[in-house]
């Protein structure tokens, strides 16, 4: 079974989690299937970063069986906001 493509999780990801921004990195190096997520979601507000990841596990339920790894990163858009006010 072949592995989803970025741009299916991308889709997936923004869909059902409303998200703001999503970045979705394939890792061929590291092996077929393995993606990097970056998510940015009002719907992470007061949740911890275990929560935030079971909800994109969640959006992802049917795809994860064809991915090896997803290294995740989950942000509010107010953290997004300050982190990228402090690269400025």
């Amino acid at each position: 079974m072949e592995p989803p493509t970025a741009e299916e999780l991308r889709l997936r990801l923004q869909e059902r989690l409303q998200a703001e921004h999503v970045e979705v990195q394939d890792s061929p190096q590291l092996c077929q299937g393995s993606f990097r997520v970056f998510v940015v979601s009002g719907i992470f507000r007061g949740l911890k970063t275990l929560q935030r990841h079971r909800l994109v596990n969640e959006a992802l339920k049917e795809e994860l069986g064809r991915i090896h790894a997803l290294e995740q990163r989950t942000l509010t858009p107010e953290q997004w906001e300050e982190e990228r006010g402090s690269l400025a």
